[in-house]
Protein backbone atom coordinates (compact mmCIF):
# COMPACT_ATOMS: atom_id res chain seq x y z
CA UNK A 1 0.00 0.00 0.00
CA UNK A 2 1.34 3.13 -1.21
CA UNK A 3 1.60 5.36 2.12
CA UNK A 4 1.85 9.37 2.01
CA UNK A 5 4.83 11.06 1.59
CA UNK A 6 6.79 11.75 4.79
CA UNK A 7 10.43 12.91 6.25
CA UNK A 8 12.60 11.71 9.09
CA UNK A 9 11.29 15.09 11.59
CA UNK A 10 7.74 14.26 10.73
CA UNK A 11 7.90 10.57 11.74
CA UNK A 12 9.61 11.76 14.93
CA UNK A 13 7.15 13.78 16.05
CA UNK A 14 4.23 11.77 15.24
CA UNK A 15 6.00 8.52 17.42
CA UNK A 16 6.62 10.80 20.27
CA UNK A 17 2.80 12.20 20.34
CA UNK A 18 2.27 7.95 20.31
CA UNK A 19 4.92 6.98 22.96
CA UNK A 20 4.41 10.06 25.06
CA UNK A 21 2.96 8.31 28.39
CA UNK A 22 6.25 5.31 27.72
CA UNK A 23 9.41 6.54 29.55
CA UNK A 24 11.86 7.41 27.27
CA UNK A 25 9.54 7.02 24.11
CA UNK A 26 10.69 9.77 22.37
CA UNK A 27 14.78 7.93 22.84
CA UNK A 28 13.13 4.69 21.85
CA UNK A 29 11.78 6.70 18.64
CA UNK A 30 14.90 7.59 17.58
CA UNK A 31 16.85 4.63 18.01
CA UNK A 32 14.04 2.56 16.02
CA UNK A 33 14.35 4.82 13.22
CA UNK A 34 18.57 5.30 13.15
CA UNK A 35 18.02 1.64 12.45
CA UNK A 36 15.42 1.20 9.51
CA UNK A 37 17.55 4.16 8.22
CA UNK A 38 20.67 2.54 9.02
CA UNK A 39 21.87 5.97 10.47
CA UNK A 40 22.88 6.89 13.51
CA UNK A 41 20.46 8.92 16.21
CA UNK A 42 22.55 11.97 15.13
CA UNK A 43 21.91 11.84 11.61
CA UNK A 44 18.45 11.56 12.66
CA UNK A 45 18.31 14.56 14.52
CA UNK A 46 20.36 16.67 11.94
CA UNK A 47 18.35 15.81 9.25
CA UNK A 48 14.71 15.93 9.70
CA UNK A 49 14.01 16.82 5.80
CA UNK A 50 15.47 12.86 4.98
CA UNK A 51 12.79 11.40 2.75
CA UNK A 52 11.30 7.97 3.76
CA UNK A 53 10.59 5.53 1.21
CA UNK A 54 7.25 3.57 1.56
CA UNK A 55 8.86 0.38 2.35
CA UNK A 56 10.99 2.15 5.51
CA UNK A 57 7.67 3.71 6.66
CA UNK A 58 5.91 0.32 6.78
CA UNK A 59 9.02 -1.41 8.49
CA UNK A 60 8.78 1.94 11.24
CA UNK A 61 4.80 1.16 11.83
CA UNK A 62 5.53 -1.95 12.78
CA UNK A 63 8.51 -1.87 15.12
CA UNK A 64 6.64 1.11 17.04
CA UNK A 65 3.86 -0.67 17.18
CA UNK A 66 5.41 -3.66 18.83
CA UNK A 67 7.29 -1.60 20.74
CA UNK A 68 4.01 0.03 21.87
CA UNK A 69 2.99 -3.60 22.77
CA UNK A 70 5.97 -4.11 25.39
CA UNK A 71 8.61 -5.47 22.99
CA UNK A 72 12.27 -4.67 23.93
CA UNK A 73 13.86 -2.02 22.19
CA UNK A 74 16.92 -4.13 21.92
CA UNK A 75 14.79 -7.10 20.30
CA UNK A 76 13.62 -4.45 17.84
CA UNK A 77 16.74 -3.23 16.46
CA UNK A 78 18.94 -6.66 17.24
CA UNK A 79 21.67 -5.31 19.24
CA UNK A 80 22.26 -4.02 22.67
CA UNK A 81 25.30 -2.48 24.20
CA UNK A 82 27.07 -3.82 27.29
CA UNK A 83 30.39 -2.68 29.11
CA UNK A 84 30.99 -0.23 25.86
CA UNK A 85 30.84 -3.13 22.99
CA UNK A 86 27.69 -4.05 20.97
CA UNK A 87 26.06 -7.25 20.74
CA UNK A 88 23.86 -9.03 19.00
CA UNK A 89 20.35 -10.19 20.91
CA UNK A 90 17.53 -12.36 19.96
CA UNK A 91 14.02 -13.35 21.81
CA UNK A 92 16.57 -16.41 22.28
CA UNK A 93 18.69 -14.57 24.76
CA UNK A 94 18.33 -12.99 27.71
CA UNK A 95 18.98 -8.96 26.91
CA UNK A 96 22.36 -7.78 28.97
CA UNK A 97 21.99 -5.17 31.64
CA UNK A 98 24.32 -2.69 33.53
CA UNK A 99 23.82 -4.82 36.72
CA UNK A 100 25.60 -7.56 34.56
CA UNK A 101 28.33 -4.73 33.71
CA UNK A 102 29.43 -5.25 37.74
CA UNK A 103 30.37 -8.15 37.74
CA UNK A 104 32.50 -8.06 34.27
CA UNK A 105 34.65 -5.12 35.85
CA UNK A 106 35.27 -6.96 39.36
CA UNK A 107 36.29 -9.93 37.22
CA UNK A 108 38.44 -7.52 35.05
CA UNK A 109 40.14 -6.04 38.28
CA UNK A 110 40.59 -9.51 39.59
CA UNK A 111 42.37 -10.86 36.28
CA UNK A 112 44.68 -7.87 36.21
CA UNK A 113 45.89 -8.33 39.56
CA UNK A 114 46.24 -11.69 39.04
CA UNK A 115 48.15 -11.90 35.83
CA UNK A 116 49.15 -15.62 36.00
CA UNK A 117 45.31 -16.94 35.97
CA UNK A 118 44.18 -17.28 32.74
CA UNK A 119 41.72 -20.06 32.44
CA UNK A 120 37.64 -18.71 32.74
CA UNK A 121 34.54 -20.36 32.28
CA UNK A 122 31.19 -18.43 31.64
CA UNK A 123 28.45 -20.22 32.68
CA UNK A 124 24.77 -19.98 31.16
CA UNK A 125 26.60 -17.34 28.60
CA UNK A 126 23.64 -16.34 26.85
CA UNK A 127 24.76 -13.91 24.33
CA UNK A 128 28.12 -14.54 25.48
CA UNK A 129 28.03 -10.94 26.84
CA UNK A 130 30.38 -11.54 29.91
CA UNK A 131 32.69 -13.75 28.01
CA UNK A 132 33.10 -11.83 25.11
CA UNK A 133 33.79 -8.79 27.21
CA UNK A 134 36.77 -10.85 29.55
CA UNK A 135 38.48 -12.12 26.56
CA UNK A 136 38.08 -8.35 24.46
CA UNK A 137 39.96 -6.84 27.69
CA UNK A 138 42.04 -9.21 28.43
CA UNK A 139 43.71 -10.81 25.27
CA UNK A 140 45.54 -13.51 27.12
CA UNK A 141 42.70 -15.07 28.42
CA UNK A 142 41.08 -18.39 27.18
CA UNK A 143 37.42 -18.80 28.18
CA UNK A 144 34.77 -21.85 28.31
CA UNK A 145 31.40 -20.28 27.57
CA UNK A 146 28.52 -22.83 28.79
CA UNK A 147 25.00 -22.57 27.18
CA UNK A 148 22.51 -25.13 27.30
CA UNK A 149 20.33 -23.52 24.62
CA UNK A 150 21.43 -23.97 21.23
CA UNK A 151 19.73 -21.26 20.04
CA UNK A 152 21.43 -18.79 22.18
CA UNK A 153 25.06 -20.51 21.63
CA UNK A 154 24.14 -19.54 18.22
CA UNK A 155 23.63 -15.77 18.77
CA UNK A 156 27.10 -15.93 21.29
CA UNK A 157 29.39 -17.23 18.15
CA UNK A 158 28.00 -14.63 16.15
CA UNK A 159 29.30 -12.15 18.82
CA UNK A 160 32.37 -13.79 19.71
CA UNK A 161 33.47 -13.34 15.67
CA UNK A 162 32.06 -10.01 15.53
CA UNK A 163 34.19 -8.75 18.32
CA UNK A 164 37.23 -11.37 16.96
CA UNK A 165 37.64 -13.39 20.62
CA UNK A 166 36.18 -16.41 18.96
CA UNK A 167 40.42 -18.11 18.32
CA UNK A 168 39.75 -17.73 22.50
CA UNK A 169 36.67 -18.53 23.72
CA UNK A 170 35.20 -22.20 23.68
CA UNK A 171 31.73 -22.75 23.36
CA UNK A 172 30.01 -25.69 25.07
CA UNK A 173 26.56 -27.05 25.08
CA UNK A 174 25.92 -28.49 28.44
CA UNK A 175 24.44 -27.79 31.79
CA UNK A 176 26.40 -25.64 34.07
CA UNK A 177 29.81 -27.25 34.31
CA UNK A 178 28.81 -30.89 34.59
CA UNK A 179 30.55 -32.61 31.62
CA UNK A 180 33.43 -30.80 32.10
CA UNK A 181 37.06 -30.87 34.18
CA UNK A 182 40.13 -29.32 34.65
CA UNK A 183 40.33 -26.26 36.75
CA UNK A 184 39.42 -22.63 36.31
CA UNK A 185 40.75 -19.82 37.87
CA UNK A 186 37.66 -17.47 37.09
CA UNK A 187 34.23 -18.81 36.95
CA UNK A 188 31.27 -16.21 36.14
CA UNK A 189 27.44 -17.06 36.50
CA UNK A 190 24.64 -15.17 35.50
CA UNK A 191 22.54 -18.09 36.11
CA UNK A 192 18.51 -18.02 36.07
CA UNK A 193 17.52 -16.53 39.45
CA UNK A 194 13.77 -15.76 39.10
CA UNK A 195 11.43 -17.58 41.45
CA UNK A 196 9.20 -19.32 39.13
CA UNK A 197 5.72 -17.98 41.08
CA UNK A 198 7.20 -14.18 40.61
CA UNK A 199 8.11 -14.33 36.75
CA UNK A 200 4.22 -14.59 35.53
CA UNK A 201 3.85 -11.24 36.64
CA UNK A 202 6.73 -9.56 35.39
CA UNK A 203 7.28 -7.90 32.01
CA UNK A 204 10.26 -9.65 31.49
CA UNK A 205 8.79 -12.68 31.58
CA UNK A 206 6.55 -11.62 28.36
CA UNK A 207 8.99 -11.80 25.75
CA UNK A 208 12.60 -12.69 27.34
CA UNK A 209 13.42 -16.39 26.94
CA UNK A 210 12.04 -18.66 30.56
CA UNK A 211 15.29 -20.61 29.94
CA UNK A 212 17.11 -17.50 31.23
CA UNK A 213 15.06 -16.10 33.96
CA UNK A 214 13.19 -19.36 36.00
CA UNK A 215 15.17 -20.20 39.12
CA UNK A 216 12.89 -22.26 40.21
CA UNK A 217 10.70 -22.28 43.25
CA UNK A 218 12.61 -20.35 45.37
CA UNK A 219 15.17 -18.89 42.19
CA UNK A 220 17.95 -20.90 43.78
CA UNK A 221 17.78 -24.19 41.73
CA UNK A 222 20.49 -23.71 39.41
CA UNK A 223 22.70 -21.33 41.82
CA UNK A 224 22.78 -24.07 44.29
CA UNK A 225 23.30 -26.93 41.62
CA UNK A 226 26.78 -25.05 40.54
CA UNK A 227 27.90 -24.27 43.84
CA UNK A 228 27.14 -27.84 44.75
CA UNK A 229 29.82 -28.75 42.47
CA UNK A 230 32.27 -25.83 42.90
CA UNK A 231 35.11 -27.71 44.84
CA UNK A 232 35.53 -29.88 41.60
CA UNK A 233 36.57 -26.79 39.40
CA UNK A 234 37.39 -24.29 40.88
CA UNK A 235 41.37 -23.84 41.18
CA UNK A 236 42.99 -22.84 44.58
CA UNK A 237 43.25 -18.94 45.37
CA UNK A 238 40.70 -19.13 42.55
CA UNK A 239 37.27 -16.70 42.12
CA UNK A 240 33.69 -17.54 41.36
CA UNK A 241 31.16 -14.31 40.72
CA UNK A 242 27.96 -15.29 41.10
CA UNK A 243 24.81 -12.42 39.70
CA UNK A 244 21.82 -12.70 42.07
CA UNK A 245 18.69 -10.96 43.04
CA UNK A 246 18.92 -8.39 45.81
CA UNK A 247 16.93 -10.66 48.04
CA UNK A 248 19.30 -13.58 47.82
CA UNK A 249 21.93 -12.52 49.06
CA UNK A 250 21.86 -14.03 52.76
CA UNK A 251 20.84 -17.65 51.32
CA UNK A 252 23.88 -17.42 48.31
CA UNK A 253 26.61 -16.69 50.80
CA UNK A 254 25.40 -19.47 53.15
CA UNK A 255 25.31 -22.01 50.19
CA UNK A 256 28.54 -20.70 49.03
CA UNK A 257 29.86 -21.32 52.65
CA UNK A 258 28.84 -24.66 52.64
CA UNK A 259 29.99 -25.70 49.51
CA UNK A 260 33.71 -23.75 49.34
CA UNK A 261 34.23 -23.43 53.18
CA UNK A 262 37.84 -22.42 52.47
CA UNK A 263 36.47 -19.24 50.55
CA UNK A 264 36.38 -15.76 51.34
CA UNK A 265 32.63 -14.84 50.53
CA UNK A 266 31.72 -11.26 50.41
CA UNK A 267 28.74 -9.14 48.84
CA UNK A 268 29.02 -6.44 45.88
CA UNK A 269 26.55 -4.15 45.38
CA UNK A 270 25.43 -2.41 42.36
CA UNK A 271 24.92 1.36 42.04
CA UNK A 272 21.42 1.72 43.92
CA UNK A 273 23.05 0.07 46.86
CA UNK A 274 20.95 -3.45 46.19
CA UNK A 275 23.30 -7.18 46.81
CA UNK A 276 23.93 -7.80 42.96
CA UNK A 277 26.84 -10.17 42.86
CA UNK A 278 28.52 -13.16 45.46
CA UNK A 279 32.24 -12.42 45.18
CA UNK A 280 33.58 -16.60 46.38
CA UNK A 281 37.63 -16.38 46.19
CA UNK A 282 39.36 -19.65 47.67
CA UNK A 283 42.58 -19.69 49.18
CA UNK A 284 45.81 -21.03 47.58
CA UNK A 285 46.16 -23.72 50.44
CA UNK A 286 43.90 -25.60 52.15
Amino acid sequence: MKLPSCDAGDWLKSARRRLKNIEDGGLAAQVILAHVLGKSREFVLAHPEYRLENEQQEQLASLLTRFEQGEPLAYLTGHREFFGLTFNVSPEVLIPRPETEILVEKALDWLKSHPNRRMAADVGTGSGCIAASLAYHVPDLKCVAVERSWQAMLIARRNFEGLGVSPRIFPVIGNLLDALGGLFDLVCANLPYIPTGELAHLPVGRFEPQLALDGGSEGLDWIAALLRDSERWLAKGGLLLLEIEASQAEAVTQLATRWLPTAQVQIIHDLQGLPRVVWAETRLSS
